[in-house]
C-alpha cells in the first residue's frame, strides 16, 4: 500500500489534462536546451516520468521532446541520472521509431545500456532489435584490450535472447559460446589496480596488483570464480561474473538441438558415452565444438564453486553468496547432465558428497532442492538409490522450516514441477501431505494458488480419507504451528514473556506444554500420513485452541479450506470406488458438526459438503442403502437441523431422490417405511405450533423438501399414501396459522401452501404420482430428448421450473 501523500501524487498524475501535459512538455524542452542541466531539469523529468507511468495506457509526447530525450540518451557528455530518466520516460511513452534509435550505435557502453532498455521495451519483433544485436555481436568478434571490454554487453545480450530466442544464428551462437568459455575459464588471477591516497605529503599512487583470495582468506590457487575475493576486479573478472549469471539460461535456450541430435546418433549409448568422456577429459578440449567446450568449462566451473562453498567464510555476506552459488551450480550441472548423460558419472560423486555435507544443516535447506532435482533426474542413469534423499527432504524441511517463506515457495514449486514423477517414483510423496500442508498453514494465502494445483497429485485411495480430515483441521494446524513456534522462542520458566502475549495466548501455550495434551498436538503436527484418519479427542483439541480462533493466521487458513475442499472432492470423484465413497459419506456426516469454531467457517464447509454429497450419491446411488443406518440416525435427530440445516436439507433430498428400487434392488418396503416414519416424526416436531410460543425459524426450503421427500417415499410404498396425504393437509393448516404467518413472509407461506396442495393432488392419483415423483436412473441419458414415452417426468420438471422460476426452495 502506498502512503496517502504518494496516492495523492499518483492521482494528480493520472488526472492531468492533455493541454496541461503539452505545456509541461514544452517547459521541459526549453530546460533541456540550456547548457546547465541542473536540479530543476532533473525534478521536471522525474515528474514527467510519474505522469507517463501512472496510467495503464501510454501517453503521447511531443515529437520534438522525444527527439531531444533520444539525444540526451545517446550523449556521453550528459549526466547518467538524466540518461536514466530519459530512458525510463521513453519506455513508458507511445511506441516510437526503434530504427531511429538504432541509427547511431557508436556511443559509449553506458549509453548503449540505457538505449538497449528502450529498444527492448518498444520492439515489436526481432527485426526491431536486429541492428542492436549485430552491434553487440560485432563488439565480441575480436579480442579487445582489457580496458575496452564492455561490461554491459552480456546483460543486454542475455535480455535480448530471453525475449527473442530465435534472433541468433548458429554461427552467432558459436561465437558467443567461444567468448563465454574465455570469460568463464580464463579470467585474470590478480586483483584490479586501484587508486589510493598516499597521505598528507604525497599524492595519489597506484597500488600494485594483489592476488585474489578465497572466502576464508587463503590465496587463490586455481582459476577465478565469483567466490574469489578482492578489493577491486578487472574487466575480464566482471565478465566472468556476468557469464556465470547468464550461463543457465544460455544452456537452456541454445544447447538443446545438439542434445537432441546426440540422442538420435546411430552409435550405441555405451560407445557414445565412452567417446564423450574421453573427449571431455582430454587435454585437447579446445578441439571440441563451441557448445561442447562451453558445457565442459561450465561443468568445471560449477565443480570448483561447490569446492569453494565448503570453505569457512570470514564474512556473513560471503556465506550467503556461497549458498546461492551452490543452488546455481547444482542446477547448471543438472542441465548439462540432461544434455549429455556422460556427465552424470562425473557429477554424482560431487553431488553425493555435497548432499552428505548439507543434509543436516538447516541453513542450507534451499540448496537441498536442486540436489533432490538432480537425484530425481539422474539417479536411474547412475543406478543410485535416491529414496533416503527424498524421505529426509519431505520429513525434515517442512517440519523444521515451515516458517521460511522463500523455502516454502521453492519447495512447493519443486513438487509442482515434478508432481507426476514424484507420484510414480517417490514412495513417501503422497504420505507427506501433513508436512506439505504446514507450508500452507503458515504461509497462507500466499501459497493457495500453488496448492490448488498441487492437491490433486496428493489424492490417492489409500490416503484420501486422512487427507480430508487434515484439510478440515488446517486451521487447527495453523494454531498448533503458531504455538510450537512461540513455545520454542519463549523459555518454559519465562512466564512474564508469556503473559505479555495476552492471557488467552498464555493459556494456549501452557496447554501446549502439558503432557496430558501432548498426544493431541503430536498428531496434529505429525510429519506424515498413516497414523490414523483422525483423533477421538478432536473436540477437546478444538476447546484447547478456542482462544486461537481469532488469530489472523488461523482465520486466513479457515478461509482457504472451502476452496481446497472443492478441489479435493473433484479429484476424489475421478478415483473413488464404492468403498471410498461409503467412507466419504460417513466423514461428511461426522465432521459436519465437528469443526473448529471459527466465524463463518462451519457454514462455508457445510455448503461444500452439501454440494458434493449430491455428487457422491449421483456417482454411486446404492450409497443410500449401504449407509441406511447412519442416514436414519442423522435425519432422525432434529438437533442436526439447528446446527447444520443446509446439509440436513440436502441429505433429506438425496434420500427422496435415490432411495428407490430403480437404483438398488435392496431397497425394500421396510426400509422405505423406516425412512418415512423418521422424516414424518421430524416434520411433525418442527411444525408443531402452540399459540403461546413462536414457531422455530426453520427455512421454508427445509419444510418443502421434507414434504416432497415424504410424498416420494409414499409413492414407492403406496400403503403410506394415506398417512402422507393426512400429514400434508396438517402442514397446510400449519402454514395458515397466525404464529406462522407472523414469522414467515407472505411468499414463504405461499410456497409451503402451494407445495402441500400440489403434493396432495398428486397423491390422489397414486399411479400418476408414482410416475411424476419417481426418480429415474436414466434421467441424464441423451435419449431423453428423443423418447417421447419416457420424457414425461422430465417434461413435468421443466414445466414446474417455468411456472415456479422464482422459487429456490428445492436443491438443484
Amino acid at each position: 500500500m502506498y502512503s496517502a501523500a504518494t496516492e495523492s501524487l499518483i492521482k494528480q498524475a493520472r488526472e492531468i489534462k492533455e493541454e496541461e501535459l503539452q505545456k509541461f512538455c514544452g517547459r521541459i524542452f526549453k530546460q533541456l536546451h540550456t547548457k546547465e542541466l541542473g536540479g530543476e531539469t532533473v525534478d521536471s523529468l522525474q515528474r514527467l516520468h510519474l505522469i507517463v507511468s501512472a496510467t495503464k495506457y501510454a501517453r503521447e509526447l511531443p515529437s520534438d521532446l522525444v527527439m531531444k530525450l533520444q539525444m540526451v540518451l545517446c550523449s556521453s557528455s550528459c549526466p547518467e541520472q538524466l540518461q536514466i530518466l530519459s530512458s525510463s520516460i521513453l519506455q513508458e511513452s507511445l511506441p516510437l521509431s526503434v530504427h531511429s534509435l538504432c541509427s547511431d550505435l557508436n556511443q559509449d557502453s553506458r549509453a548503449i545500456s540505457h538505449l538497449a532498455s528502450v529498444v527492448l521495451t518498444q520492439a515489436g519483433n526481432k527485426e526491431d532489435v536486429m541492428p542492436l544485436c549485430h552491434h553487440l555481436l560485432k563488439s565480441l568478434e575480436s579480442w579487445l584490450s582489457e580496458g575496452q571490454i564492455s561490461k554491459h554487453v552480456l546483460p543486454i545480450l542475455s535480455k535480448m535472447f530471453s525475449v527473442f530466442p530465435e534472433i541468433l544464428t548458429e554461427d552467432q551462437v558459436n561465437l558467443v559460446s567461444r567468448k563465454l568459455v574465455d570469460w568463464l575459464r580464463y579470467a585474470s588471477m590478480q586483483q584490479g589496480a586501484s587508486m589510493s591516497s598516499g597521505g598528507f605529503f604525497s599524492g595519489q599512487r597506484t597500488r600494485q596488483p594483489a592476488p585474489l583470495t578465497e572466502v576464508d582468506g587463503v590465496v587463490t590457487g586455481d582459476f577465478f570464480t565469483v567466490l574469489c575475493v578482492g578489493q577491486s576486479y578487472t574487466e575480464d573478472q566482471w565478465m566472468n561474473m556476468y557469464t556465470f549469471s547468464m550461463i543457465k539460461s544460455w544452456l537452456l535456450t541454445y544447447d538443446r538441438d545438439e542434445a537432441t541430435n546426440a540422442e538420435s546418433d546411430d552409435r550405441s549409448e555405451l560407445d557414445s558415452s565412452v567417446m564423450s568422456m574421453v573427449s571431455a577429459t582430454s587435454s585437447s578440449s579446445r578441439l571440441l565444438p563451441p557448445k561442447e567446450r562451453l558445457r565442459e568449462k561450465a561443468f568445471e566451473y560449477c565443480q570448483r564453486l561447490i569446492e569453494q562453498s565448503d570453505r569457512k567464510a570470514l564474512k556473513r555476506t560471503d556465506t550467503e553468496l556461497q549458498k546461492a552459488c551452490i543452488v546455481e551450480s547444482v542446477s547448471i550441472m543438472d542441465i548439462i547432465c540432461g544434455e549429455d548423460p556422460s556427465y552424470v558419472y562425473r557429477a554424482f560423486p560431487c553431488i553425493k558428497a555435497l548432499y552428505g555435507r548439507l543434509n543436516g544443516d538447516l541453513a542450507h535447506a534451499r540448496a537441498l532442492l536442486p540436489i533432490a532435482q538432480f537425484y530425481l533426474n539422474h539417479s536411474e542413469t547412475a543406478a543410485v538409490d535416491s529414496e533416503a534423499v527424498f524421505r529426509k527432504l519431505f520429513s525434515n524441511c517442512p517440519t523444521e522450516q515451515f516458517n521460511e517463506p522463500m523455502l516454502a515457495f521453492e519447495f512447493i514449486q519443486f513438487c509442482l514441477l515434478n508432481a507426476s514423477v514424484l507420484q510414480d517414483r517417490v514412495a513417501n510423496y503422497r504420505q507427506s501431505f501433513p508436512n506439505l500442508l504446514k507450508f500452507l498453514a503458515w504461509n497462507c494465502p500466499g501459497l493457495i494458488t500453488e496448492f490448488v494445483e498441487l492437491l490433486p497429485s496428493l489424492v490417492a485411495p489409500g490416503t484420501a480419507i486422512e487427507l480430508l480430515h487434515t484439510l478440515l483441521d488446517l486451521p487447527c494446524l495453523a494454531a498448533a504451528l503458531d504455538l510450537q513456534h512461540r513455545s520454542a522462542c519463549y523459555q518454559a520458566m519465562d512466564r512474564t514473556t508469556w503473559d505479555q502475549q495476552g492471557a488467552k495466548l498464555a493459556a494456549c501455550l501452557d496447554a501446549f506444554r502439558q503432557p496430558s495434551y501432548r498426544g493431541l498436538f503430536l498428531y496434529i503436527l505429525r510429519p506424515e500420513a498413516g497414523t490414523g484418519d483422525t483423533i477421538d479427542r478432536l473436540k477437546m483439541l478444538h476447546e484447547i485452541l478456542a482462544d486461537m480462533a481469532e488469530s489472523p493466521r488461523v482465520v486466513r487458513c479457515a478461509q482457504v479450506v472451502p476452496v481446497l475442499l472443492h478441489v479435493y472432492f473433484n479429484a476424489v470423484a475421478k478415483i473413488a470406488d464404492e468403498k471410498l465413497i461409503n467412507q466419504l459419506l460417513l466423514v461428511l456426516l461426522e465432521r459436519s458438526s465437528l469443526l473448529y469454531d471459527i466465524k463463518t467457517f462451519n457454514a462455508e464447509v457445510q455448503k461444500v459438503f452439501s454440494t458434493h454429497l449430491q455428487a457422491l450419491c449421483k456417482l454411486h446411488p446404492p450409497l443410500i442403502v449401504d449407509q441406511s443406518r447412519e442416514l436414519l440416525d442423522f435425519v432422525g435427530s432434529p438437533a442436526n437441523i439447528y446446527s447444520k440445516e443446509d446439509i440436513y436439507t440436502h441429505v433429506v433430498w438425496v434420500i427422496g431422490e435415490y432411495l428407490s428400487v430403480s437404483y438398488d434392488s435392496r431397497c425394500t418396503v421396510e426400509l422405505i417405511t423406516s425412512f418415512f416414519e423418521s422424516l414424518e416424526a421430524v416434520l411433525f416436531e418442527i411444525t408443531q405450533v402452540r399459540q403461546s410460543t413462536c414457531p422455530s425459524s426453520f427455512s421454508p426450503r427445509l419444510i418443502t423438501v421434507l414434504m416432497t421427500t415424504l410424498a416420494k417415499l409414499a409413492t414407492r410404498s403406496q400403503d403410506l399414501i394415506p398417512r402422507a396425504s393426512l400429514f400434508l393437509s396438517k402442514v397446510r393448516l400449519f402454514a395458515h396459522s397466525s404464529p406462522v404467518m407472523a414469522c414467515y413472509s407472505e411468499e414463504d407461506t405461499e410456497e409451503i401452501i402451494t407445495r402441500a396442495h400440489e403434493l396432495i393432488n398428486l397423491l390422489r392419483l397414486p399411479n400418476v404420482a408414482q410416475f411424476i415423483l419417481a426418480s429415474s436412473a436414466g434421467g441424464d441419458s441423451p435419449r431423453w430428448h428423443r423418447d417421447t414415452n419416457a420424457s414425461l417426468p422430465q417434461g413435468m420438471r421443466a414445466v414446474s421450473r417455468l411456472l415456479h422460476r422464482q422459487s429456490s426452495f428445492l436443491p438443484t
